[in-house]
């Protein structure tokens, strides 16, 4: 994993990173209970991490004039979205999490998504993994955000959505 740089993030080039082709991507789709729930996720590796960007629609909206849903947004350690109707994702695993670090460090632990009447559109950098580590793994949106504390999941609820990380054939910085 590169975890150091030459380069100050500063000197990160978004745009030009965002016009070209990402690494990996990861088509969600949303579970049973969820079908009009999907997205993409995509990974670009650059020298100071991997930027993702994150497009979600269908999200479950609040109920509430302030209430907008939160959801927990998180990299699991399987390799698919498989399940059974009681947990249409159980094959998801638990959080990608190769350095045994506690809960909110795991690798997998991203940002949460921010519903905005049903959508949402989320771009961070980390250098907590790199695309070559979680191609082959899953990204998965849960029902209630991360609590950032609670130990293994953050009580972020029921896995609501699934994508596979998969390669795009872009090159990898």
């Amino acid at each position: 994993m590169n975890r150091s740089s030459s380069r100050s993030p500063s000197e990160l080039r978004l745009l030009p990173i965002l016009h070209g082709r990402p690494q990996a991507a990861a088509a969600v789709t949303g579970s049973g209970d969820y079908p009009g729930l999907s997205g993409t996720v995509r990974f670009f590796q650059t020298d100071q991490g991997v930027v993702v960007c994150a497009e979600i629609r269908g999200l479950p909206r609040g109920e509430l004039p302030c209430g907008e849903r939160i959801f927990g947004f998180h990299i699991h350690s399987g390799n698919s979205c498989g399940g059974s109707p009681e947990d249409p994702f159980a094959d998801a695993m638990s959080h990608y999490d190769p350095d045994g670090c506690e809960h909110p460090h795991h690798a997998g632990d991203l940002p949460p998504l921010f519903g905005n009447d049903g959508y949402a559109l989320s771009l961070f950098l980390t250098n907590r993994f790199s695309v070559e580590e979680v191609t082959g793994r899953v990204v998965i949106i849960h029902s209630h955000p991360d609590d950032l504390t609670t130990g293994p999941s953050g009580k972020s609820g029921e896995k609501i959505a699934c994508g596979v990380i998969r390669r795009t054939g872009g090159a990898c910085g």
